[in-house]
């Protein structure tokens, strides 16, 4: 396949590979889509994005390593629903999961991209977008819709959908307007717009990660819908009014939706489908604001390397 940033004039090849094949599968089958491209901002020289594919959130994964010990152009699926490429020194521990490797002659464009896209979120807040696509094949972009079987539900789905449409390649108004500073609320203590951006990061990472994608993955794994029911009330009722309290009213929204139909849901299949896109739209959200976040603010702050 390729990934390139068109806005970069850069273009990688890389192959798919069998030491992943079912999330190696997935991300094939989704292919072309393009997608905010994203830089790690503690674990080092890493690229990732969200990519759209509800599978990720689930689909089973044989085969893991430390993502320090592998080469660079390594081609990672996680179930944060991301695409990850390393492209030089990483310093966190992480378990990852591979499925392929960036073409060995393409690594000093990778590298070139990388650093671009790290200049992009700590600095201009120029968007870069990525595209994948298959190797000679046309580029493009499609968000999945998954079905669900209740009229309520299925248009709570819907607008759900619409609107992770809308947002995916182009920031959304709210996200902003936050940080811009315009807070209805007034949400910020003395006046503060630093702190309330980072509290919202702080809530709106792990409300997809963990709690769509926790729902998702407890549902598979069969877990009884009244139990499915109360933890969704339990995990992510209070996130989400605090987040719409900070600007995020469509977040907060959807989320009163989703919690008042909730007795609604007694298939295993439909709660799936509504977590699924709950998770593909929060994690649209944090993407977003990795991206807007004034990181810069924090120059000032630099890791003390000791001298031994």
């Amino acid at each position: 396949m390729e990934i390139t940033w068109p806005s970069l004039g850069i273009t990688v090849a890389a192959q798919l590979d069998e030491r992943n094949p079912a999330l190696a599968q997935c991300l094939w089958d989704a292919l072309p889509y393009r997608s905010l491209q994203g830089h790690a901002l503690v674990a080092g020289y890493h690229l990732y994005h969200v990519a759209p594919v509800h599978s990720l959130l689930h689909a089973p994964a044989e085969y893991r390593v430390d993502r320090r010990t592998v080469p660079d152009g390594t081609l990672f699926c996680s179930r944060l629903q991301h695409l990850g490429i390393k492209y030089g020194e990483l310093t966190e521990p992480m378990a990852a999961t591979p499925v392929g490797q960036v073409a060995e002659e393409d690594l000093d464009a990778l590298i070139q991209a990388g650093r671009e896209v790290w200049n992009a979120v700590y600095t201009t807040k120029e968007p870069v977008i990525a595209e994948v696509r298959r190797a000679g094949g046309d580029g493009g972009h499609v968000l999945p819709r998954l079905p669900i079987g209740d009229p309520q539900l299925n248009e709570l789905v819907k607008d759900v959908h619409a609107e992770t449409q809308r947002i995916w390649l182009d920031p959304p108004r709210e996200l902003v307007d936050l940080h811009e500073g315009r807070i209805p609320s007034g949400a910020g203590s003395y006046e503060t717009v630093l702190t309330t951006l980072l509290f919202v990061n702080g809530e709106t990472r792990p409300l997809g990660y963990s709690c769509y994608g926790g729902l998702v993955r407890a549902a598979l794994d069969g877990m009884p819908m009244p139990w499915l029911r109360q933890m969704t009330r339990q995990l992510a009722a209070t996130p989400a009014e605090f987040l719409g309290y900070c600007g995020l009213d469509t977040l907060w929204d959807f989320t009163q939706r989703l919690l008042s139909g909730l007795e609604r849901l007694d298939s295993h299949e439909d709660f799936i489908s509504v977590m699924s896109h709950m998770a593909l739209y929060c994690n649209c959200l944090g993407g977003w604001n990795l991206h807007l976040f004034p990181w810069q603010a924090g120059e000032s702050l630099r890791a003390v390397r000791e001298l031994v």
